[in-house]
């Protein structure tokens, strides 16, 4: 499909059709060859380093939801970038953080704003939480056969559902299975360490700026456990990229705002290395 209308002035017939209101669809369709998951792979002789994002993680509170990730991508051993982000806006009330192949997660993001901005032009509504959830599930499943050959990507959706009036969080495999996930949430390599700081730091009374603190703590500890999770770097003033999704729609906190959160947690370690025997809130 060729959108060079230099001979004819016109645009070609694939984009005057009448037809889904997906996007993915419609490139599915006239262009298959741009989706990443249709892209075929020439053969490699030995292994073939990548970088990889990890840690992303998420926790609700009363009236909205906080989305969180470090800022480390790795190459094997190497750290291949000290400042990657993470964590993006879907559209204006939801978010998506993601870990695995970074190049691929980034790519898949960005087709993701399309698709949501493509529905909304077409349908003058935007799609239910639930929905884009499901497309976004869609667009993993998409990407299987990259991920069975080790170009895996495991995003971290989270949104305000305007119909519930609440912050929810879903979390996929790499087979684009999607689970709705109650009260917190993490995914990478650091989302063990990450789950285990959340459980004794969550509750669900939690304030926006105690929800925000618990999940930066939580990715302080994947940091301190996971050398792929990249832990806050004072020196450097790179912090964890930390939005918040309310009814106000989505907000990424400052530069000057995180540091004041990160260096709260840092001088309350300065005194408990190993991290806090009781909640920190």
């Amino acid at each position: 499909m060729e959108a060079n209308t230099r001979s004819t002035g016109r645009l070609p017939a694939a984009f005057l059709t009448p037809g889904s209101s997906s996007f993915l669809d419609f490139l599915g369709s006239h262009a298959p060859e741009l989706l990443p998951g249709g892209r075929s792979l020439p053969p490699v002789q030995g292994a073939v380093e990548i970088p990889h994002g990890t840690t992303i993680v998420a926790a609700t509170f009363p009236g909205g939801v906080v989305l969180a990730g470090d800022r480390r991508a790795t190459m094997g051993n190497v750290i291949a970038q000290r400042d990657i982000e993470k964590v993006f806006p879907a559209d204006e009330f939801s978010a998506v953080g993601i870990a695995g192949t970074a190049g691929l997660a980034v790519e898949m993001v960005k087709l993701f704003q399309l698709e949501l901005e493509h529905y909304e032009k077409i349908e003058g509504a935007t799609l239910s939480l639930e929905g884009k959830a499901n497309r976004l599930s869609t667009m993993i499943r998409g990407n299987l056969g990259m991920a069975l050959q080790g170009l895996a990507v495991v995003p971290l959706f989270a949104g305000y559902d305007t119909d519930r009036e609440r912050g929810r969080i879903f979390s996929y495999d790499v087979t684009g299975g999607r689970s709705e996930e109650h009260g917190f949430a993490a995914t990478g390599s650091g989302s063990v360490f990450a789950r285990g700081a959340l459980k004794k730091l969550y509750r669900k009374d939690l304030t926006e700026q105690q929800a925000v603190t618990a999940v930066v703590q939580a990715l302080y500890d994947a940091a301190d456990d996971d050398s792929a999770t990249g832990g806050p770097d004072l020196a450097r003033r790179i912090y964890p990229i930390v939005t918040v999704i309310t009814e106000d729609g989505f907000r990424r906190l400052g530069d000057e705002e995180g540091a004041d959160i990160v260096r709260a947690i840092h001088e309350r370690r300065l005194q408990e290395p190993d991290g806090p025997r009781a909640s920190v809130l």
